[in-house]
């Protein structure tokens, strides 16, 4: 096993200077951190599929207006809290063309990433009742939604909805909601880590429950658009991006700008409070703020104490992009079908090696191929496949931190992947099973 294509003592040199302790657990970024290391020291490139970050150039509409915003003078002058006015009302057409949704313009607030919104939403959900304060997260997830729960205090519980898909979802769900101590349901939609798409039917018993049992769902649509199965990309014209809003009218929704307008590194994102929910009064909240309506306490108690508003110019970036989408000058996914042809391709090289997809159904139709997918090989854990990879210069992240009960399973994403890697990716993997043979 020492004839791999990254020097086997220096990698495991690195690992034990890591201080690492279970390599298989390490956050993103540890392991991130850690290849960087590797790839200083040894010189050798690796294939990198640990980071969700876009491997896309930004989105040029938004570049343009944004350099506009900024030679206009925007930087000196503090941006009003629930966002600019241009932008909030590109936010609602964007909802009612791409969602088929009606939302009022004042519930469409920008935030610095969906990142801020799932946070801020913990923070003010989580005062509204005294008897209301846990989480329900569908699994598997993004890990650092559990992390923000757990720095504020915020309990939380989950399951894998792997084994509970289709009309098994609604028994397993109510069996915690019953309880009667949820406020808030997380899911992402496509799934991050494994890319699987909740179905209609899925989504109305999350909402019928949500109605039921007085629980807010929190929608993270990070991956807006991206099942490439169908085509979600044209303004006002069916079919639509699949959402929870059809269902309930007690949720919020978090759009990001960082994977589907690549937009990642100004931190741009939207939090769309349902119309119900933004007026709703709750005698708790005037335990920590200094009003009882959730959608005031949210502007302007949980987001001015966080960051008093998401910078200034890049609001008029996101307004330019919306803008352009909702007028049919822009197509949203034309850019971003990349990710999933590099993921086909990327499937298959692993496949033809001996690994298998463990995620590799929506419900009996075949996952979509997208941002992520999910891998294992036989007779080894995740957390042991992640460490062991590393010697053959490919990172990926292991299941077991996104809240999957699937132990033999690696999440890999393949936005910084490029075309040119894709030899060498096979060349790797080649290896691999050469010496696991």
């Amino acid at each position: 096993m020492k004839d791999t294509p990254i020097d086997h003592e220096v990698v495991s040199r690195l690992i034990e200077e890591s201080r690492i302790s279970n390599i298989g657990k390490a956050s993103i970024r540890e392991i991130k951190r850690l290849v960087d290391n590797i790839e200083k020291e040894t010189g050798k490139k690796f294939i990198r599929m640990e980071m969700g970050i876009p491997g896309l150039p930004p989105n040029s509409i938004g570049v343009k207006a944004e350099i506009e915003a900024l030679k206009s003078g925007v930087a000196s002058v503090y941006p009003d809290i629930e966002g600019i006015f241009q932008l909030k009302k590109e936010i609602q057409k964007f909802v009612k063309l791409f969602l088929d949704t009606d939302i009022n313009s004042d519930n469409c607030v920008p935030t610095a990433g969906s990142m801020q919104a799932s946070l801020a939403s913990f923070i003010t959900l989580s005062r509204m009742q005294e008897n209301k304060d846990t989480v329900l997260f569908i699994d598997p997830g993004f890990p650092v939604h559990k992390q923000q729960c757990r720095i504020f205090g915020i309990k939380y519980e989950s399951f894998d909805i792997f084994n509970f898909r289709g009309e098994k979802l609604k028994e397993k769900l109510e069996s915690y909601l019953k309880k009667g101590n949820f406020i808030s349901i997380l899911y992402s939609n496509p799934n991050n880590p494994s890319w699987i798409c909740f179905t209609e039917s899925e989504l109305k018993i999350i909402g019928d429950l949500a109605n039921k049992y007085d629980v807010t769902v929190l929608e993270d649509l990070a991956y807006f658009g991206m099942d490439f199965r169908k085509d979600y990309s044209k303004p006002g014209v069916p079919p639509h991006q699949p959402t929870i809003a059809k269902y309930t009218d007690n949720y919020i929704l978090f759009i990001s700008g960082s994977k589907l307008f690549s937009y990642a590194g100004q931190r741009i994102g939207m939090m769309v409070i349902s119309d119900k929910l933004f007026n709703k009064q709750a005698a708790g909240l005037k335990r920590h703020y200094t009003t009882d309506i959730f959608g005031r306490a949210m502007i302007y108690g949980t987001l001015y104490a966080s960051t008093a508003g998401t910078a200034h110019s890049v609001q008029y970036a996101m307004t330019a992009i919306l803008k352009a989408a909702n007028d049919g000058k822009f197509v949203i996914t034309d850019e971003v079908k990349e990710y999933g042809k590099k993921a086909k391709i990327m499937k298959k090289l692993f496949i033809d090696n001996g690994f298998k997809i463990v995620y590799d159904k929506d419900i009996d139709l075949p996952l979509a191929d997208g941002f992520y997918f999910t891998f294992s090989y036989l007779g080894m854990s995740g957390e042991e496949l992640l460490k062991e990879l590393l010697f053959f210069g490919i990172s990926a992240i292991s299941l077991s931190i996104t809240g999957s009960e699937r132990e033999e399973g690696m999440r890999a994403c393949v936005s910084l992947v490029p075309r040119d890697q894709l030899p060498e990716l096979e060349c790797r993997l080649k290896k691999f099973k050469e010496l696991h043979s």
